[in-house]
């Protein structure tokens, strides 16, 4: 499964407590652009939130970025990079991250997108925001093994 994107501020900024994934609604066009590498997930969030006229609730990808397909001429005019997807999950799963986000007030962020043949994922996770002094600590952490790393390899 090759990785297109990856959120890393997201994992800085929240303890990533399950990973969900899921797949994602996108226009042909659009999917050559990820193909390429060009989404960016930073700021990204996923809302649950039933259609108007229907009870059922659904996943949607918001604060997500996918430029314009450049080759693709006049068929996009009215395009919106910053536009909602919609991610498929199904009615369980959907019902469950509801529940777990409710009751411990967990936030859904997407982490990744990557390929799975020839599908386009979103990995999601069910985060907790860091504290500042939780930050920091990852910071001396990430510090700390790199000066270990550096000293292994010094001998």
């Amino acid at each position: 499964m090759p990785t297109i994107a990856e959120n890393k501020k997201a994992l800085f900024d929240y303890q990533i407590l399950e990973k969900i994934e899921a797949g994602i609604k996108l226009t042909g066009p659009e999917v050559k652009v990820v193909r390429a590498g060009q989404i960016d997930l930073k700021g990204a969030y996923v809302l649950i939130k039933a259609r108007p006229g229907s009870n059922s609730p659904e996943a949607w990808l918001t604060g997500s970025h996918i430029p314009k397909y450049k080759k693709a001429g006049y068929s996009q005019s009215g395009y919106n990079p910053d536009r909602d997807r919609k991610l498929l999950l199904n009615k369980g799963e959907i019902a469950q991250l509801i529940g777990k986000t409710k009751q411990k007030s967990l936030t859904l962020i997407p982490l990744s997108v990557y390929t799975a043949g020839r599908l386009i994922k979103v990995g999601l996770g069910l985060g907790q925001g860091k504290k500042k002094f939780d930050k920091r600590e990852t910071i001396k952490k990430r510090e700390f093994d790199r000066k270990k790393q550096f000293l292994i390899k010094r001998g």
